[in-house]
């Protein structure tokens, strides 16, 4: 009987797994900012000292993607997402009761382990084996959701500060992940752990990863998503003192952030009314060119209608590059081993992820300041672009 007629079914799945991504996503990645500022007034910790516990969870994040995506591959999507909360539930527990710099460090090693174990790639691996027919349409789905995250991140976590204070925040946070997103996982992906696509049916023509890794489509595409994903980390990880260098206000900033989610939704919801008239790569070029842009507006102008150009810009541009990445290996080197080259893709990418938030915290030590960085990380979106537009598929 195929995996999916013993589980919940498609779209029970693909819902479950969505709100779990909303969760995961605004628990996991998007609350660290919001924490910093409030840790390091209490702690007095320097921000290098900080970040440095970020980009170490980003590391394990690149550093675990492969085996993760392994697991997936031999048909244990189940195990690996539902263990991937509990894991994030450990490690935000040990974060809200930090007190010296390696409880900190030690708590984000669990964390960032976790989000290689249910950050949108593990779940596009799990729904491309399951439902192989419509895994398009099921990340679509996934992405829709999972782009609210930013938008539920930032004003949760700043109401749960001010009334809990940082610690009791992230034990609130602790909680979710554990008695809501690991259960929700575990319900949605019962059934046979097996793959839909068995090997007898694997077409002859999908690649293995080391033919994947011969191709130089996977090169150009994991470069062009490994400067992405640097520009991105770095934005998250300092948006708050950005706009702080800008003389605004949490609330000001909030106001501006709280788009961002919005138009990543309103990207994907054109993308299921017009995509089918669009290629997956016509697709990638278009929106990977709305990255550099919208960080040359949060440079150069201090308007309250520039910045919110910004976040509109960049959001919709974030929103569609992850339909984007969640396609391109499907379409360019096939689905039976999509968890192993999707994860060392991913893996490659996030280990640069990891390192921009130290990295750039420590450029800011050179540079001007914020209006300077940005400008770099646009130029990071140029070449980008550049790489993506090289990348032609293999025969």
């Amino acid at each position: 009987m195929p995996e999916q007629e013993q589980g919940p079914g498609y779209r029970a799945t693909v819902a479950a797994l969505s709100l779990g991504q909303l969760l995961c996503w605004a628990a996991l990645y998007y609350a660290f900012s919001s924490f910093v500022l409030p840790m390091q007034r209490e702690l007095g910790w320097s921000k290098p000292l900080v970040m440095g516990a970020f980009t170490l969870g980003l590391a394990l994040w690149g550093a675990c993607s492969y085996a993760v995506g392994a697991a997936i591959d031999r048909g244990h999507g189940r195990i690996v997402m539902t263990g991937g909360a509990v894991l994030g539930s450990l490690g935000f527990a040990l974060w809200s009761q930090a007190s010296a710099p390696w409880m900190l460090y030690a708590a984000w090693a669990l964390l960032g382990a976790a989000m290689a174990m249910t950050l949108y790639e593990p779940a596009f691996a799990v729904l491309t084996k399951r439902y192989p027919e419509r895994f398009t349409q099921a990340i679509t789905a996934l992405t829709l959701v999972g782009g609210f995250a930013s938008t539920l991140s930032f004003p949760a976590v700043a109401a749960l500060i001010a009334v809990l204070g940082w610690r009791g925040a992230l034990s609130i946070i602790a909680l979710v992940l554990l008695a809501g997103v690991g259960p929700l996982h575990a319900w949605a992906l019962r059934g046979a752990g097996g793959a839909a696509i068995r090997h007898a049916e694997a077409p002859d023509s999908d690649a293995t990863l080391r033919e994947a890794l011969r191709a130089p489509a996977f090169w150009l595409l994991t470069a062009s998503f490994t400067l992405y994903s640097f520009a991105v980390a770095a934005l998250w990880a300092h948006a708050m003192p950005a706009f702080a260098a800008k003389g605004l206000s949490e609330t000001q900033a909030l106001a501006v952030l709280v788009w961002v989610g919005p138009a990543q939704v309103a990207g994907r919801f054109a993308y299921v009314w017009l995509g089918r008239h669009v290629s997956l790569r016509g697709l990638g070029l278009g929106v990977l060119a709305g990255m550099p842009l919208s960080f040359t507006l949060f440079a150069l102008f201090d308007s309250s209608a520039a910045l919110i150009g910004f976040a509109l810009l960049f959001g919709i541009a974030n929103g569609m590059v992850t339909i984007v990445r969640g396609g391109m290996v499907p379409a360019y080197f096939g689905r039976t081993n999509v968890g192993r080259i999707g994860g060392t893709m991913s893996g490659i990418a996030l280990l640069s992820r990891a390192a921009a938030p130290l990295s750039t915290a420590a450029a800011l030590l050179v540079l001007a300041g914020y209006r300077e960085l940005m400008l770099v990380l646009a130029g990071l979106g140029v070449l980008s672009l550049g790489a993506f537009a090289l990348a032609r598929p293999p025969r």
